[in-house]
């Protein structure tokens, strides 16, 4: 059975107070006792002396007949001084006044009298005398030759000592309640205060929130931090350390340089959230997005989670170039069938001569580009993109041939068919785009070898050719020579990207009006490796 919180701090700070309280008074009483037996004690002893010192007592013991005068004073000052007995006795003991007059006369009781008239000492004596037991003080009575003649015994019974302390400790007791009920009040309402802190949530609730929060932030593949008014980091997840190298202790790092250019003070200011913001951050670009954190309608933290966005465009542009390939199957597609439409015309109008020889023509051509595919070219992938290639260069009435001297195996696994979409597919695109609005015999050549120990893909077009200007600007991002309202500029940058991430790289050899060789050379052996997040990064290879 789990106890509450408000339960465990009840009884934690109620038992400390109680216990404290008892301490507390146990100790009062216990001094209290000592001190008014020692105040009564010390009392009675000063009062004896006092009476002792008197010369006309010295003067009455020794009259003839001392009772007399001895008893009434002694009553007078014993009512004065609230004391429960004031004794005078003679060298032998016998009493010369006492609180009742009948006992006048007689010895007195409690045997501790011989310090006083053999020994002449002062001092305070516990005893059982006539009236019960009895704190005392005894003084000896001197004469004027020193000798000792009597003795003065003042007391307070115990009883009565006892009483005046019970009464002391009953209102220590009192005022223990009231400091009790005082902390019963104060723990109710620190323990309801702790419960509205933690949302009315338990100690083992709140422990499971925790760990299910530290769970899900270092789940997720976004990087999250959260930071304070004065920009101090205060959480930060495995993916945000990644994103933002951040190693070690994140304790004094600021969100102005973590994320540069990001502005914090204005999520605080106005408790809006700053949604899709593109950060340049060294070689990335962050998306960052910054949500308030409300308490009592006061913004406390604010919470920045982020990503890198050359994955959102490596997505992206892979899901373009599948389209591209499937618009390339498409386009092959619909060739053929003008084709079969056409063949079917001539032999429905009986012109079989002309279609044996467009049969003959075609199933030649076929022939010798087949070959060379399919015996020459021996991986599927490239067979895949080379076909819809093919298709669509017919469609746009491109000359597209394979060299006869290409050689080309299985690929090893770690280059993909996305790879090669991505790679193939964008200079072949160029190309026929290159050569297209030439009227003249425009044609574009593919050649694959995997002689050595790189695998060569080169692409020839005998288009227009590029600048040594632009020559510099071609694999940049946003960078075209083509005349579009469509954003352009964006093929030769994923290529370039793709083939850093195998490791591989690519030359490019053109001239103005003598076309354009771009040639990319792919290391056989893998030269890329996965990170944590099964994220790959090519290692440059310079030659």
């Amino acid at each position: 059975m789990k106890v509450s919180l408000q339960t465990k701090i009840l009884i934690l700070v109620l038992s400390l107070v109680l216990f404290v309280i008892v301490i507390l008074t146990a100790s009062f009483s216990y001094s209290e006792a000592k001190d008014i037996e020692e105040e009564r004690g010390q009392t009675a002893l000063r009062i004896s002396k006092t009476i002792s010192f008197m010369p006309e007592l010295t003067d009455v013991l020794q009259s003839d007949d001392p009772a007399q005068v001895i008893q009434p004073a002694m009553e007078r000052i014993r009512k004065q001084i609230d004391a429960e007995f004031i004794v005078i006795g003679d060298e032998d003991g016998i009493r010369y006044s006492h609180t009742r007059p009948e006992r006048i006369g007689e010895e007195m009781v409690g045997g501790d009298n011989h310090r006083a008239l053999e020994e002449g000492e002062y001092y305070i004596s516990r005893a059982d005398g006539s009236l019960g037991p009895s704190l005392r003080g005894k003084s000896p009575i001197f004469d004027q030759d020193g000798e000792i003649i009597g003795i003065v015994s003042v007391g307070f019974l115990v009883e009565d000592i006892q009483e005046r302390i019970f009464d002391d400790v009953i209102n220590v007791i009192y005022q223990s309640i009231i400091v009790f009920l005082i902390a019963i009040v104060g723990s109710v309402m620190l323990s309801r205060n702790i419960r509205k802190d933690t949302m009315g949530l338990e100690p083992y609730e709140i422990g499971k929130l925790y760990t299910e929060r530290d769970a899900i932030l270092q789940s997720v593949r976004e990087g999250i931090l959260s930071y304070d008014i004065d920009g101090g980091i205060t959480m930060m997840n495995q993916p945000a350390r990644k994103l933002l190298n951040v190693e070690g202790s994140f304790q004094d790092s600021k969100i102005e340089d973590l994320l540069p250019g990001s502005d914090p003070r204005q999520v605080f200011k106005t408790g809006e959230p700053q949604m899709d913001q593109e950060l340049l951050l060294e070689d990335k670009t962050l998306i960052v997005n910054q949500t308030p954190i409300f308490h009592k309608d006061e913004v406390k933290e604010v919470v920045a989670s982020f990503r890198d966005k050359t994955e959102f465009e490596q997505m992206l542009n892979t899901i373009s170039e599948v389209q591209s390939y499937s618009e390339d199957l498409r386009a092959q597609t619909h060739e053929f069938t003008n084709k079969l439409y056409v063949l079917s015309s001539l032999l429905q109008l009986g012109e079989y001569d002309e279609a044996v020889h467009m049969i003959q023509s075609e199933t030649a051509d076929l022939q010798i580009k087949n070959r060379i595919l399919f015996n020459q070219l021996e991986d599927t992938k490239i067979q895949a993109v080379i076909l819809g290639k093919m298709g669509k260069a017919s469609e746009q009435k491109v000359d597209f041939d394979i060299d006869s001297n290409s050689s080309l195996q299985t690929l090893p696994e770690h280059i993909k068919l996305t790879h090669l979409i991505v790679t193939l597919g964008n200079l072949l695109d160029n190309a026929f785009e290159a050569v297209a609005e030439d009227n003249n015999h425009s044609y574009v050549t593919f050649f694959a070898t995997d002689l050595g120990n790189d695998i060569i893909f080169e692409v020839h077009d005998n288009g227009t050719g590029i600048s040594e200007e632009n020559k510099a600007l071609l694999f940049t991002r946003d960078f075209t020579q083509k005349k579009s309202h469509e954003r352009r500029g964006y093929g030769l940058a994923n290529v370039l990207e793709t083939v850093t991430q195998l490791g591989g790289l690519v030359e490019v050899h053109s001239e103005i009006g003598e076309g354009s060789v771009f040639t990319v050379y792919l290391p056989k052996e893998q030269q890329w490796e996965g990170n944590d997040n099964g994220d790959v990064k090519g290692r440059n290879r310079r030659r």
